[in-house]
């Protein structure tokens, strides 16, 4: 949603009316937009604004605003810092100006925009006072320090050192990252390590790519950061890994492998030398060769001087189309973030791909590097051998951590695009490859005088794949091949940007293949049916992601189900008339032998008992479900008295209900909800579970409804999800499914939603309202149902099983607090052919449950788990 969304809610949307002992709300409370929020954050960061003020009356002042680089260059020599200015030349005030000092215009409007948004970020979350600290020492301990290091190397005769230990650096950003990162100290777990991860990403691709002095001081001054961070944060924060839920790491990951494909970029536009990636520049330039230069340059024998293999790698980036390939490895990375984004197998290939040839391509690509190691430059040394080492060692260092972080993320990627769009993306790639292959091919052999050196036709052939290849990844420039033909030119210029054209185009297509998305008009029918016939309290949760929807040969039946270990575990009930509900079933058998699937149904209801009584079938409790009936409802005697508590505290600290869904949200109120989420999953360190327990992503559904505790202030303290359910077209129920509370949310704030949800419906005429299933809690239930297959050993496997797992998850508490609306109890059920089969069954639930558990969710869990008596 757009930012001017008013305050009024969304037409859908309203706030809910007191019920029975509730304190009225205070009228004015409402969701803030992102506008209202943004004025807010403006108001409260004076000192950003007084530092953006003073970045471009200093510009000013120092007339580099519009001065141009020699004025800039000029300013530098004034106000900088560096190891000759501020070291040697002991104008130690060069630590202070050069924070407050801008380059050039562009500096000027970074460092302005800087103080507003990051600095400002780092004020609004510290304070005024703490800002300003955080902003000055983290500055000045990121210049000292990097000065320092430059000095220590100077003394020792390194390379970088001495390179740039005449250089004076003027950067107001190096202040501005270096307060930003100290106020990730006092930030929430979630937007704490978002933003560390983020920044420290962003200046190390720019101290590795650029290598600049300022890049150095950026990096010490983020570093500087964390612990100063911690000092002023207001409450102590423990040393403990931060888990995140599958969408977080998706998305930090992908954030990380966009930051690294900019790299080159970097390289490119700074045309430096003083990091080992400075090489990549020379694949970039595009100017006219002079040929009498060419030849003064490269007369000799090998090894080839740098000026002749300048020229050389000039001749060959000849042309827009050879310049355009040099720059595939960047969008592929950029097209793979994307894909990482959104959970894709295919985006996690890709990555992999791009930074293994990388990682193999760059010990061949210090040809430039070599040659600047053994001419060294006309004021300092070149190279020694152990410099070079560390220089092909680091400029290994990305692609290769890149590597190791995929590799050990690869479980967070499994969305796979349907085989037909796999196969297709395939005949594409491999059809494209062939046409333009042959394009050059045929061109060249049309053409082979024009061609220097003089190659045979046999070689032709070989040379046409090289088309494809970025020209730093066929391994320097003596292999290079000259076609002087335009006709031949132009196939060798644009045959490889044309197949990457078609290749991204074709990946992008792929990228918007899924299982679901490939099965929409099936789920489409399913939901038609569900609306229809109802499919039980639980029936919205057959539509979820990972859900297989199978339908009877006359299509008036349905069911959901997912393929785990060879266990087809279906969800829930048949969607289908209620005389047809067997017939359904036992089709559906049917279909599972032809598959050699072994059948399992999960969570139904005691109507379904006979069937399977009448197939042989072994059955089980394994949850109860909680149902508050709406007619007459009141709230009202001692025991509802907890309930009207919570109704009471809220309206006493202005927190309305606001009922509404995900679309009818502002953006800002979406980002919010995120955010309580990721911090739920963060602060809980345990496996996050799935299958009939939803997240995030189920939330978005437009038939699902969201009840909301809003703030006095406009915050969300809380909130619930809630599934409809259908009978003959029409919603006659809701089922509770997401809750999640914000850290220091008052407490009894769940207890406010559900009945503040409870009454709305009342006044809606919904029959019922379920609060779902508590899983393993059929053995605490008032009137808990056996079943007449239902074992002592059984029973002593559940008792054991809920006990276990309480600790982790507590199923029994949940099911407790439940208990608080006074509910009907439903059990639920499974069904399986055979007593055989339940620990394959267990399994298969387990994986059903957590479908992605790595070793640090597995030791937190056991850990968890170890905590019980």
């Amino acid at each position: 949603m757009s930012s001017n969304i008013t305050r009024r809610p969304a037409p859908h949307s309203h706030t809910v009316s007191p019920g029975a002992g509730q304190v009225p709300p205070r009228h004015g409370s409402r969701l803030r937009n992102t506008k209202e929020r943004l004025d807010s954050f403006f108001r409260r960061i004076p000192f950003s604004f007084l530092m953006a003020a003073v970045f471009l009356a200093a510009a000013l002042f120092g007339r580099t605003l519009f001065g141009g680089p020699q004025s800039g260059a000029a300013a530098g020599r004034l106000w900088g810092q560096g190891v000759d200015p501020t070291f040697e030349g002991g104008r130690w005030w060069t630590l202070l100006t050069a924070l407050l000092v801008p380059q050039d215009a562009t500096a000027t409007a970074l460092a302005a925009l800087g103080a507003v948004l990051l600095l400002g970020l780092a004020e609004r979350t510290l304070g005024t006072r703490k800002a300003a600290l955080a902003f000055f020492a983290t500055g000045l301990a990121g210049g000292f320090l990097g000065i320092l290091l430059q000095w220590l190397g100077t003394l020792t005769w390194e390379w970088w050192s001495t390179s740039a230990s005449t250089s004076a650096t003027i950067d107001p950003l190096t202040g501005v990252l270096g307060a930003l990162s100290t106020a990730t100290g006092s930030m929430g777990l979630l937007w704490r390590r978002r933003i560390r991860v983020i920044l420290l990403t962003f200046v190390l691709i720019f101290v590795l790519y650029s290598g600049d002095p300022e890049d150095v001081y950026r990096l010490l001054a983020v570093l500087a950061g964390f612990p100063l961070g911690a000092l002023l944060a207001a409450r102590t924060r423990p040393l403990d890994v931060v888990r995140s839920s599958h969408r977080e790491t998706r998305t930090l990951l992908a954030a990380v492998v966009l930051v690294t494909a900019a790299g080159p970029l970097v390289a490119f536009l700074g045309s430096t030398d003083l990091t080992p990636f400075a090489f990549g520049s020379y694949l970039f330039m595009n100017d006219p060769v002079d040929p009498g230069t060419l030849a003064a340059a490269c007369r000799g024998d090998l090894p080839l001087s740098h000026a002749c293999l300048h020229q050389l790698a000039r001749i060959g980036t000849q042309g827009p189309g050879t310049v355009v390939l040099a720059f595939v490895p960047v969008a592929l990375l950029g097209l793979a973030a994307w894909g990482l984004y959104r959970g894709r197998r295919f985006g996690w290939w890709l990555a992999v791909g791009v930074n293994a040839a990388i990682l193999l391509v760059s010990p061949g690509s210090f040809g430039v590097v070599r040659v600047i190691a053994q001419a060294g430059t006309p004021v300092h040394r070149p190279f020694n051998g152990q410099e070079l080492v560390i220089w092909m060692a680091t400029a290994a260092l990305v692609p290769a951590a890149s590597l190791i972080m995929l590799m050990l993320k690869r479980r967070h990627f499994g969305i796979k695009a349907p085989r037909p769009a796999f196969r297709r993306f395939l005949s594409v790639i491999l059809g494209s490859f062939l046409v333009l292959a042959g394009a050059c091919t045929v061109a060249a052999l049309a053409a082979l005088k024009s061609i220097a050196p003089r190659i045979t036709p046999a070689r032709v052939f070989l040379e046409a794949p090289r088309r494809f290849v970025p020209p730093h990844f066929l391994g320097g420039p003596p292999r290079l091949v000259l076609p002087r033909h335009t006709a031949v030119s132009w196939a060798y210029q644009w045959a490889g940007p044309a197949f990457w054209a078609v290749f991204a185009l074709a990946a992008l297509w792929l990228l918007s293949r899924s299982p679901r998305l490939a099965l929409a008009h099936d789920a489409g029918r399913f939901r038609a049916l569900l609306r229809r016939h109802g499919g039980g309290s639980l029936g919205h949760m057959t539509t979820w992601e990972g859900n297989t929807p199978w339908f009877a040969p006359d299509g008036e039946g349905a069911l959901a189900y997912r393929v785990v270990n060879g266990q087809a575990i279906v969800l829930g009930e048949p969607v289908c008339a209620p005389g047809a509900v067997e017939r359904t079933i036992r089709e559906f058998l049917v279909y599972c032998d032809e598959h050699n699937w072994a059948p399992v149904f999960y969570s139904f209801h005691a109507a379904l008992l006979p069937v399977f009584e009448g197939l042989g079938w072994r059955h089980m409790p394994v949850g109860e479900e909680t149902v508050i009936r709406t007619e007459g409802l009141t709230m009202k005697g001692k025991q509802w008295q907890s309930v009207r508590t919570a109704l009471n505290k809220a309206g006493r600290e202005g927190t309305t209900a606001l009922w509404t869904s995900w679309d009818e949200l502002p953006f800002a109120a979406t980002t919010e909800i995120a955010a309580i989420s990721e911090s739920w999953v963060a602060e809980n360190k345990l496996p996050e579970m799935g299958f009939t327990l939803g997240g995030l992503e189920e939330l978005k559904d437009p038939e699902v409804r969201l009840m909301l505790a809003v703030a006095e202030d406009g915050h969300i303290e809380a909130l619930t999800s809630w599934m409809p359910v259908y009978e003959n077209m029409q919603v006659v129920a809701w089922t509770l499914d997401f809750m999640r509370r914000a850290p220091g949310a008052h407490n009894g704030v769940m207890e406010f939603l559900i009945a503040s949800a409870a009454l709305h419906l009342q006044a809606e005429q919904a029959q019922f309202v379920s609060l779902s299933g508590a899983p393993l809690a059929a053995n605490t239930a008032p009137g808990a149902a056996g079943g007449a297959s239902r074992g002592a050993g059984i029973d002593a496997f559940l008792g054991w099983l809920s006990k276990t797992l309480e600790p982790a998850y507590g199923f029994g508490s949940l099911f407790r607090f439940k208990a608080k609306f006074h509910p009907e109890y439903s059990t639920l059920f499974m069904a399986f052919p055979d007593i055989a089969a339940l620990p394959g069954i267990g399994v298969a639930l387990a994986r059903a449950y957590l479908p992605e558990v790595g070793p640090r969710e597995s030791m937190g869990l056991a850990r968890a788990l170890g905590r019980r008596d």
